[in-house]
């Protein structure tokens, strides 16, 4: 696809007004684009009310019976005072609104700032309420969004990459062998830990997708909500060295364990849910440079220094692979 030609070129300030007031919002024409590039997202100014925060879905990304499901699993939460922050319900109970060719939702806006990690309290805060929403999300099943795996997590990003020449000629064969030893390495790990239960988790629980205000985390974009393993809402909120990275499980797990038990067998998954995020990372960039967002706010990407570091880092990873996992002790 021509990058001209990308459904997001045809989404203007002005269509995004429209939609807006679609609704019957009176709109001050203050219109500000967020960090976000999955999909298109925007502070709205209102006359006389607080801003509002706007999300245009990826076209063809999800199925609306995805999107909703989504919507109703934040819901859930929501009701049940866990601070998460839901789409606003319009009439009939609409959540996924659509105006010309997209589909949209509409969120209040929340002023907060991302939670600081390495202080230790805040990670025993975290803990409790990601175990409040592991407590909710053990409760159903979701029937239409996916599943955490291998095959989409890291075989076909692999695949797309190699497939589209994305990687310089010099470096391909290096990238080849070497992401096929790491998802062979990460398809033991799975498979010896083939009993792990899989819930209805956030799913990119990074500190960017969360607010802190008044001394509470709160949970934003469920936008990568799947059905997975707990682990996964904790791992990404694990950083520095090993000795940094255990006093914080530690803290996380003290919490979390007030509303939901840790499960320690699923501490031997961190390092392959990490290596599978660092090879799709790069797929998803891949996927999405036809998008102009995309080569304007990742210049980096797809340039000969990109390919050599990345491929650095999943040697280094191929690596702690083989290291003993993080204890609960």
């Amino acid at each position: 696809m021509d990058s001209s030609q990308h459904p997001y070129t045809q989404l203007s300030p002005g269509k995004v007004l429209d939609a807006v007031e679609s609704l019957g919002y009176k709109t001050d024409a203050r219109i500000f684009a967020l960090n976000s590039y999955e999909n298109r997202v925007y502070q709205i100014g209102l006359e006389g009310a607080e801003s509002i925060i706007v999300k245009f879905y990826r076209p063809q990304r999800w199925s609306k019976e995805q999107i909703l499901e989504e919507h109703e699993f934040s819901w859930e939460l929501a009701e049940l005072e866990i601070p998460v922050i839901p789409p606003i319900k319009f009439a009939g109970e609409e959540t996924l609104l659509t105006f010309e060719e997209f589909d949209f939702s509409v969120f209040p806006q929340i002023i907060g700032r991302p939670p600081e990690l390495d202080n230790l309290d805040n990670l025993l805060v975290m803990g409790r309420f990601v175990g409040r929403i592991h407590l909710v999300g053990v409760t159903k099943h979701f029937l239409h969004r996916p599943t955490l795996s291998i095959e989409d997590f890291g075989i076909s990003s692999r695949e797309f990459l190699l497939d589209n020449d994305f990687i310089p000629a010099d470096l391909s064969a290096a990238y080849d062998s070497l992401t096929k030893d790491l998802i062979d390495k990460v398809t033991a790990v799975f498979e010896s830990n083939s009993n792990m239960q899989n819930i209805r988790i956030h799913g990119d629980c990074h500190p960017g997708n969360v607010l802190w205000k008044a001394g509470t985390p709160n949970f934003v974009d469920f936008d990568d909500t799947l059905t997975g393993p707990a682990i996964q809402d904790l791992w990404m909120m694990l950083s520095g060295d090993r000795d940094q990275k255990q006093a914080q499980l530690l803290e996380l797990v003290e919490g979390y364990n007030e509303f939901y038990d840790f499960k320690v067998a699923e501490l031997g998954l961190i390092e392959s849910l990490r290596t599978l995020r660092q090879i799709r990372y790069s797929a998803w960039l891949a996927r999405r440079w036809q998008d102009p967002a995309f080569p304007m706010s990742f210049p980096w990407f797809n340039t000969e220094r990109y390919w050599a570091e990345h491929i650095l880092e999943l040697r280094e990873q191929l690596a702690i692979l083989d290291e003993p996992p993080l204890r609960l002790v």
